[in-house]
């Protein structure tokens, strides 16, 4: 689709400023197309098929002349638009409002009740953590109890995420600080990943009928996590979590052979992680209270003698 616009627009326009733009092209199935070029960053394009059907079609923008979310309101309040076609890729208008940080855009089409899918998902995997909580919102209005959750619904042949990624999950591949939190305070969980060679029901399934994604699951797991962040937010003594996930993925890598490479370099960022609280100190004393802490044991204060506890368990779970 190519659009012909006024190229003279070298000022914002005024929030009342509309301005026609003309289609030179469409596909064969549409016969005319108009709308109007605003100053807000609105990422949609109207089409108009037959008499009084308006559809969205390649959402795109073109340079500072952009569509105004008036016509499309209208359009909807006259039931004459399919808020939820797509493009010839397949991409949604949310998916588009998401790519391109458009709020006010994403907002829009929630309440005009757009098919969110997994487009919160999407929000985390571009990191738009606004449209995170506007969709976390949204979700917890239309979920009811029991049944699947929107980017559940979603067709496997047409997902952009497998289906074993949950919010959480990928929150924690981005290792995206905020997000987590957001997830977090919501009371969103990670579950333990089953043993490597664990016979239950499920698994046996899983695994009978395709080991290979069975395995990527559990790698999908891990890898979340091995977020620092998610470490950081949900872990009462993230350094002990950090060693016992790290001799965790050491075993996994001498397990899972086809991952072994993945595993180690998780094993080697919750090294790290360690590390890096270790650096946090701001004195000898912290320090030392770190290096002494033991659960078991009565906090270390200055004149005890140094046991050196966590040392000694960094050594045990070969800590480099």
């Amino acid at each position: 689709v190519t659009l012909t616009v006024n190229t003279n627009l070298t000022t914002p326009l005024k929030s009342k400023s509309i301005k026609p733009f003309i289609l030179q092209s469409v596909p064969n199935n549409y016969t005319y197309i108009h709308t109007y070029i605003h100053s807000k960053n609105i990422t949609l394009l109207l089409a108009q098929s037959g008499k009084n059907n308006y559809q969205i079609i390649n959402p795109q923008t073109a340079g500072n002349a952009l569509v105004t979310p008036l016509i499309l309101q209208k359009a909807h309040r006259k039931k004459h638009i399919e808020i939820n076609c797509v493009d010839s890729l397949g991409r949604g208008a949310l998916t588009l409002a998401i790519d391109g940080e458009n709020l006010e855009m994403v907002e829009l089409l929630v309440i005009m009740g757009v098919e969110t899918k997994d487009a919160l998902l999407q929000a985390i995997n571009a990191e738009f953590v606004e449209a995170v909580e506007l969709l976390l919102e949204h979700e917890e209005l239309i979920h009811k109890e029991g049944e699947p959750y929107s980017w559940q619904k979603v067709d496997p042949n047409t997902a952009m995420f497998t289906p074993d990624v949950t919010p959480l999950m990928l929150a924690a591949h981005k290792n995206n600080y905020e997000i987590l939190k957001i997830l977090l305070d919501r009371g969103a969980t990670l579950p333990n990943p089953h043993d490597v060679k664990c016979g239950c029901e499920e698994c046996i399934r899983e695994s009978t009928e395709d080991s290979l994604r069975h395995s990527l699951a559990r790698l999908n797991e891990y890898r979340a996590l091995a977020s620092p962040s998610l470490i950081a937010l949900s872990s009462t003594d993230p350094i002990l979590t950090a060693f016992q996930l790290s001799w965790e993925l050491r075993n996994l890598a001498f397990a899972e052979q086809e991952s072994k490479s993945d595993y180690l370099e998780l094993r080697r960022q919750a090294q790290m992680f360690a590390v890096d609280l270790l650096d946090q100190s701001r004195s000898s004393q912290e320090l030392a209270i770190i290096l002494n802490h033991d659960p078991d044991e009565p906090a270390f204060v200055d004149g005890d003698h140094m046991k050196l506890a966590r040392l000694e368990l960094a050594i045990d779970f070969k800590q480099k």
